[in-house]
């Protein structure tokens, strides 16, 4: 694969981590334990009524897969840059995880952190 377009893809993949690091903050903390695991904060508003206890109680049951939608796409950046970081006789970057040929260049630039073929990823 090109190397202009992997510095390419790196650079898109870095950015979109630390926009959805940056979204993550606003309703969670980064837990470490597992690693890469975030925790949504619950809403703490004290001295409410019951139905603005009823409300924070319904906006943390809501960001609660968000949060994991947002964990799962980080995960997936995350290993795509290690696998762009290997040692090039390692590096499996670019490589469909189920049938072990390229993933298509189109593929990649629109989701760089695919690790699946085209054909592969509709199976």
């Amino acid at each position: 694969m090109d190397k202009k377009l992997i510095e390419d893809l790196k650079k898109k993949l870095k950015a979109e981590k630390t926009a959805i690091e940056k979204e993550l903050e606003t309703f969670a903390k980064k837990d470490d334990s597992p690693k890469g695991d975030w925790e949504t904060k619950y809403p703490n508003r004290e001295n409410g009524t019951m139905e603005e206890e009823a409300d924070e109680v319904q906006e943390y049951g809501n960001m609660l897969p968000v949060e994991h939608s947002l964990e799962l796409k980080l995960k997936d950046i995350n290993s795509a840059l290690e696998k762009m970081g290997a040692p090039s006789g390692s590096n499996t970057y670019g490589v469909c995880e189920k049938c072990a040929k390229p993933i298509e260049e189109k593929r990649l630039m629109a989701c760089p952190e695919a690790k699946t073929c085209l054909k592969c990823n509709g199976n």
